[in-house]
């Protein structure tokens, strides 16, 4: 599956990992919501309600661009740099094509929408 993100002038894609958590993300779509910067390395969006966290697993091979969700807070991760993986972070799936648009500074509304299966 796939979702599309939009804030500001910006639209991007992230396609989803087949696990619980996503497939939560999944059946709250469309969103609307707020997202916003945190830390040097991430932006955040905090979702209406937690997502299951069944089955999840800790990762080792975190990745620029990765989509997690921080199961503690209930809000979407936008990783645009570096991270380390600690407790209660799920992986939702990575972006699409690349991280510009989390370059951008600041607070904005943001919606999401699914997209499709991925063909």
């Amino acid at each position: 599956m796939r979702i599309e993100f939009s804030f500001a002038d910006f639209v991007f894609a992230a396609s989803l990992h087949d696990n619980p958590s996503a497939q939560d993300l999944v059946s709250m779509m469309p969103l609307n919501f707020t997202i916003e910067d945190y830390s040097n390395n991430e932006k955040i969006a905090y979702l209406p309600r937690k997502l299951t966290g069944q089955n999840s697993i800790a990762f080792d091979n975190e990745a620029i661009g990765d989509l997690c969700y921080y199961a503690p807070w209930g809000n979407l991760v936008f990783y645009y740099a570096r991270y380390r993986y600690s407790p209660g972070l799920i992986r939702l799936g990575r972006l699409d094509n690349g991280i510009e648009p989390l370059l951008t500074r600041g607070k904005f509304p943001l919606k999401a929408r699914l997209l499709s299966e991925r063909a």
